[in-house]
């Protein structure tokens, strides 16, 4: 049952291919969404504030569930090159790239915030997919072997070859696949210390699943690299906020989100001459310290936040380089910052207008990019233009539009056997990896208020 229970979620709530803090989302809902993520001090509505501050859900004070469900397109594009005469005296400079065959995918979240104003306590309750990546890089027709290491008669280097997805016999990755989806729930509480003054906490529970085809963290036996089954890990933490309200209209915030730590993904392998093996994998998800600053008028809502992810000491995300058995010892992320700030209009009656942008550096060091070629989940800038419609004080519709944007990541190829000639890491001189990837959201909600 539990399985079944974990599945269900994994499903209704995947994210892969969204993430673009790395593997943080910007957002949650459609409102969070258009303010480019900024909620820690501007609690415009209660998925903004579940997410990002715990103790600004005392702001509300009625029973309000809000759904939300978005169609996401991300376009990821990977390119590679080898210099001449690297595949034989004679032979000319190699280079392609391909684009990622998945597609669109579903963002759904559902919350819910319980309060009344006659009491200093609040309750939360939120369902959120918070995280993921994934792509479909096809594997290279025009490579100098196919799978099996034969030779093949139809390659052309003179025209386009993308090296890093030839088959694993040519020393490439072959086809590449990843999925990784984290969904959380939390369980929110806030306490009003003053009228000015609020305090929360979030226990939070996850579910995660995770497949990498092939697999580079398993050790490769002689014929290369195994491809393995999804896994899935059951993960901890907790969120502790803090939220000021003037009354005059300038507010503060700040929350710490602890590292969520998850059990160790078990996959099945298969390797590519058909034997099989077990392995183990520890992945957790980073802590993210978050501030900001709101402002509200009469005809505009203001807000700013900035967040610290920090993947330098994080399992699975800090370690980087390969294994003494050739496997990859993780994706050697650093930690990032993110800057989000929207302005709401409310000049139109029942019609608020909002825009957003974020703002995120790049965890992927030129250096390493390279162990990051399955999961380019990057993206620098973001755009986010929003509106409401306020049907009456009970029911409202939201939407809003994103669009995200980065520039390349890149550096050499890597490959453990040139670790004698090349160290520490095997870079094949002259090479490049590089890949970029540029995001689009449609996303529609709708927030119920039963007491007004």
């Amino acid at each position: 049952m539990k399985k079944l229970f974990l599945q269900f979620c994994l499903a209704a709530f995947s994210v892969a291919a969204f993430a673009q803090s790395g593997s943080v989302l910007q957002g949650v809902g459609a409102v969070n969404w258009s303010m480019g993520g900024a909620a820690t001090a501007q609690p415009l509505d209660i998925s903004g504030a579940l997410q990002w501050n715990s103790a600004a859900i005392s702001t509300f004070d009625n029973l309000i569930i809000k759904v939300d469900a978005g169609l996401f397109l991300a376009a990821p594009e990977v390119s590679s090159s080898l210099p001449a005469n690297f595949l034989g005296i004679g032979v000319p400079a190699i280079s392609g790239s391909t684009v990622d065959s998945r597609g669109g995918s579903l963002l759904p979240s559902l919350a819910l915030v319980w309060g009344r104003a006659d009491s200093k306590h609040t309750f939360g309750l939120s369902a959120f997919g918070i995280s993921g990546f994934g792509l479909t890089y096809p594997v290279e027709t025009n490579a100098p072997v196919d799978a099996q290491g034969n030779p093949n008669p139809s390659f052309n280097p003179t025209i386009s070859s993308n090296p890093v997805l030839y088959p694993q016999a040519a020393g490439g990755f072959g086809q590449i696949e990843s999925d990784y989806s984290l969904f959380q729930i939390g369980l929110t509480y806030a306490y009003e210390i003053s009228d000015k003054f609020s305090v929360g906490i979030e226990p939070t529970i996850n579910f995660a699943d995770l497949q990498l085809m092939p697999n580079p963290t398993t050790n490769p036996n002689a014929f290369g690299y195994s491809t393995s089954d999804k896994a899935s890990a059951f993960g901890y933490g907790a969120q502790f906020g803090l939220y000021f309200d003037s009354g005059s209209g300038f507010k503060a915030g700040a929350s710490y989100k602890t590292k969520q730590f998850f059990n160790d993904y078990e996959f099945n392998n298969t390797y590519p001459d058909g034997s099989t093996a077990i392995s183990n994998f520890t992945q957790n998800f980073p802590s993210i310290i978050s501030v900001g600053l709101g402002y509200s008028m009469e005809k505009f809502d203001f807000a700013a936040d900035y967040r610290y992810v920090d993947y330098a000491n994080t399992e699975g995300f800090a370690e980087s380089g390969w294994t003494p058995t050739a496997a990859v010892a993780g994706f050697g992320w650093q930690s990032i910052s993110i800057v989000s700030v929207g302005v709401q209009y409310k000049g139109i009656e029942k019609l608020p207008l909002r825009v957003g942008y974020t703002y995120n550096t790049n965890p992927v060091t030129d250096e390493l990019a390279f162990f990051s070629t399955p999961f380019p989940a990057v993206v620098t800038n973001g755009f986010q233009f929003g509106l409401s419609f306020i049907a009456n004080d009970n029911f409202s519709i939201d939407a809003v539009y994103h669009h995200g944007s980065s520039g390349d990541t890149s550096s050499e190829l890597f490959n453990p056997q040139a670790i004698p000639l090349y160290p520490p890491l095997g870079s094949l001189p002259g090479s490049k990896v590089s890949y970029n990837m540029s995001t689009d959201l449609i996303m529609l909600g709708v927030s119920y208020n039963f007491n007004k």
